[in-house]
């Protein structure tokens, strides 16, 4: 435990302006981000007695080795860099809301040229407008089913979509009347963009003006004594207004707001946000944090705020926005609102009316949602604990393995040898810091050998880490950390690749495994670490320096949670090296070619159609290729003409030489592989 006054800064030090500032660990990670209107008296309030400090406070203080600042020009600057940096360093101290679930959202991709509706779900992306988000997919399905009738927006994927395209035939949708089927030119990309903005008009709210235009639209018809067309525009009308219907109005004056509320206890807080559009809700979200850092409801709030806005613009963000409490600088967060959104955004607490009571429904909601996490959450966190109990007191451990790392080697037939290492922190899976290796030494499939080789790597760059960062062990043993940043600007706060030492190793395997794990650490003299492994035949967990396993009942929750961290590197593994696999198959001539990227390879084939066509291609001709220099093109053409190409099949039946297409055959290989790594199990590869 540090103390704040080895760190505390020189009296006149601190400037008397607004800023945001960081504290640090003895690693270089910055554990808390705090703003400040005048950074002086914000800083100095922590080096007081410890006694009068708030106890989450007090462990970030004596947590903390080090304090910078930044200074800003304005309030509202201050409030930016502080969510700028929160998302970037991570703090452990900070407050950070996280989404229970991914919250599906309505999505048009007007960024194409035939936009499409379908359900989204993770990060926005640029030129797709989005509606919701919604509590379930199906809900998004059952509005969008309704309103294709009257605005036949392309719902198909882009494989589908080019498919129709091929063969000249719409899908059933296109058959049925619920798509304008673009595909096969029924209408032209204009006339489908309008369709587009038209369905996105109308889910914005604007649906007075379309269901007036319909209803007059179905009077002409019935005049001109058109009774069918009349009695299709009288479903559509239908279909509009059910789909309303799934919208509770709440509001009488076409109102654009959020409500946030909260539910709160002295450990955790729970906030709910409703999306009202148009006098209607159009959506609901929610989140629970811990609550890590001492912070008020007002200050929760402007966390709140901050999560929810940071990456909005525009109309992402309403006109009017309803908390249960301001935040402490009020009129900072209002300015930096209308800053995200174009114009002006009022933030305000409800006083009265239909607004105050829609805001204590949304407060039911967020109660109800701190209860049931906390329910959950206490036979999770208490089985979570149990285990990480039970492997302490299995291996001897002085206390529970708060950070446990696990290994693996994964290969085919001593092809594409690669290893993985997954981390668990406090009993759940940290897949940020999920890793991945190839094993460079040697050829062939050893996996002990392979074993020695993963961890020497990965704890010999935890020592390099330990040393760039000016951290080192005395001889009475006692930690001292450089107070001077790095020079190189690298000590940035991040989190690093390898700087945190797990409490406990875990390889899967049984006893040479086990030995080599522990052989490549008494190398690198690291003696605080333990080492296990499990073996798969009998489930049996081996110590190094041990004839005999350490026996777990079949019952027990750390043998679980060690089954469960050993299948996880093993799942991992097994991904990376299928892809490896699959990228050999599909490598190619042109992967090769030195100083040739994957953005001017798929350029050249594009433009040529094939490596074949390519390779007879000539010097100038490849200069037509957009990005291809002189140079570039020489290197390409140089390389082909040496690289010869593969040699013809013969039908052994009939003598016919069949024409090798090495683009077909590539193809063809991958195709025949597994897929390759899911985007939320990627790890990074070392």
């Amino acid at each position: 435990m540090a103390d704040p006054s080895s760190y505390r800064p020189k009296p006149g030090q601190i400037p008397d302006s607004p800023g945001v500032y960081k504290f640090r660990d003895e690693h270089r990670r910055v554990i808390y981000v705090g703003k400040a209107k005048s950074l002086r008296p914000r800083l100095s309030s922590y080096f007081q007695d410890l006694a009068n400090l708030h106890p989450r406070t007090r462990t970030m203080v004596t947590t903390a080795a080090s304090v910078e600042w930044t200074v800003v020009s304005t309030e509202v600057e201050a409030l930016q860099l502080e969510y700028s940096w929160i998302k970037e360093f991570d703090p452990r101290f900070n407050v950070k809301y996280r989404d229970d679930k991914s919250y599906p959202s309505l999505a048009v991709t007007l960024n194409e040229e035939f936009p499409r509706v379908q359900v989204m779900r993770g990060p926005k992306k640029k030129g797709v407008r989005y509606f919701g988000p919604y509590g379930h997919a199906w809900a998004i399905r059952e509005t969008v089913d309704l309103m294709l009738r009257v605005f036949p927006v392309r719902t198909c994927s882009a494989g589908v979509f080019k498919n129709a395209a091929r063969t000249g035939r719409p899908c059933l949708l296109g058959y049925i009347g619920k798509c304008s089927a673009p595909c096969v030119g029924r209408v032209t990309p204009g006339e489908h963009r309008e369709l587009a903005e038209e369905f996105c008009d109308f889910m914005a709210g604007r649906t007075g003006q379309y269901l007036k235009r319909i209803e007059q639209q179905m009077h002409e018809a019935a005049e001109d004594m058109e009774y069918e067309r009349a009695a299709r525009l009288r479903d559509d009308i239908g279909a509009l207004r059910r789909a309303l219907e799934k919208n509770t109005v709440v509001f009488n004056d076409a109102t654009d707001a959020d409500l946030i509320a909260l539910a709160e206890d002295e450990l955790e807080a729970a906030v709910q946000i409703f999306h009202v559009r148009g006098g209607r809700v159009r959506g609901q979200r929610g989140w629970v944090t811990d609550k890590v850092e001492a912070v008020d409801t007002a200050g929760l709030v402007e966390h709140a705020l901050q999560q929810l806005y940071g990456e909005e613009q525009g109309d992402a963000v309403p006109k009017e926005v309803l908390v249960p409490a301001m935040p402490e600088d009020a009129p900072a967060v209002s300015q930096w609102l209308a800053e995200r959104r174009g114009a002006n955004v009022s933030l305000r607490i409800p006083q009265r009316g239909d607004k105050k009571d829609l805001m204590a429904t949304v407060q039911r909601n967020a109660q109800q949602a701190l209860v049931l996490h906390k329910t959950k959450r206490a036979s999770d966190l208490t089985t979570r604990s149990r285990a990480l109990e039970e492997i302490a007191e299995a291996l001897g451990l002085d206390s529970a393995p708060l950070r446990i790392e696990c290994f693996d080697i994964s290969h085919l037939q001593g092809d594409d040898v690669v290893a993985s290492m997954v981390v668990f922190e406090d009993g759940l899976p940290r897949k940020s810091e999920y890793r991945r290796f190839q094993i460079k030494t040697f050829e062939g499939q050893d996996d002990v050998r392979s074993m020695h080789e993963v961890l020497t790597r990965r704890f010999r760059r935890y020592l390099q880490e330990k040393e760039r960062t000016g951290e080192w062990i005395q001889e009475n043993g006692a930690t001292e950390v450089s107070a001077e940043p790095d020079p190189n600007g690298e000590d940035d706060g991040r989190p690093k690749r390898f700087a945190y030492p797990p409490q406990l190793v875990v390889v899967d395997g049984g006893q040479p495994q086990v030995a080599a794990a522990q052989r490549a650490l008494d190398e690198l003299g690291i003696d605080d670490i333990a080492v296990c492994g499990l073996a798969k035949r009998l489930e049996e967990v081996w110590v190094p320096g041990e004839d005999d396993p350490v026996v777990l009942p079949r019952t027990s929750e750390g043998l679980y949670l060690l089954q469960r961290v050993r299948d996880t590197a093993h799942d991992f593994a097994i991904r990376y090296q299928r892809t490896k696999r699959a990228k050999r198959f599909r490598a190619g001539p042109l992967d090769e070619v030195p100083g040739l990227g994957e953005t001017r390879k798929h350029a050249l084939i594009k433009h040529f159609g094939s490596v074949k066509k390519l390779r007879s291609a000539t010097i100038d001709q490849i200069c037509e290729v957009p990005g291809i220099g002189r140079k570039t093109a020489e290197t390409v053409a140089g390389f082909l003409a040496q690289a010869a190409p593969a040699a013809p099949a013969v039908n052994t039946a009939t003598g016919e030489i069949i024409e090798y297409d090495e683009d077909t055959a590539n193809a063809a290989e991958a195709a025949a592989v597994s897929p390759a790594v899911s985007p939320s199990d990627r790890g990074q590869q070392e």
